[in-house]
């Protein structure tokens, strides 16, 4: 991502915008083929998220993802690339079934971004809109400098074809 980004939104493969909204703000927008219900169970489950959740083309393994979906709840999520171990984690501030969640992202003493995702009906699919305010502009610069904030176009791929394997929608890519 470049510095483009920071004066209008990027589409990205398969409808996915990623738009530095301020200093401190990037929004990721992608409508899915599947209802609010399961793409929110895709984002809270386990057993779905870590089907879909780290892009392929990071070359990074999932090795254990735990959540405790509910509020004051805690998530964590260890990765291994090459020969090193990451872990992320953090706690749900807010979870309403089938329209928003909100999360910190505490892995770096704790001063991570603060995702909130809301999910929209849209006939049958849902309008995704991940919205992380990071604590800094110098913290969000970091982020897209490092690469960090570049897997989600991946992610919504791989949960678009979660979505479409389960049946969730009869509504072709």
């Amino acid at each position: 991502m470049d510095a483009k980004m920071e004066s209008e939104p990027t589409p990205m493969k398969n409808r996915t915008t990623v738009d530095r909204k301020s200093e401190r703000e990037l929004v990721v927008t992608r409508t899915v083929n599947g209802p609010t219900r399961i793409v929110f169970e895709a984002w809270t489950k386990a057993e779905l998220f870590r089907r879909w959740w780290v892009p392929k083309s990071f070359g990074v393994t999932l090795l254990s993802c735990e959540m405790d979906v509910r509020v004051g709840g805690r998530y964590r999520l260890a990765f291994s690339h090459e020969a090193s171990t990451m872990e992320f984690f953090g706690r749900y501030l807010e979870v309403t079934p089938h329209s928003r969640l909100v999360w910190t992202n505490e892995e770096g003493n704790g001063s991570g971004p603060v995702t909130t995702v809301t999910f929209e009906d849209k006939g049958g699919k849902t309008l995704l809109v991940v919205h992380d305010l990071y604590p800094s502009k110098e913290a969000l610069d970091a982020a897209i400098a490092s690469g960090a904030t570049g897997g989600m176009p991946d992610q919504l791929d791989q949960l678009d074809d979660l979505l479409i394997s389960l049946g969730a929608s009869s509504v072709p890519k």
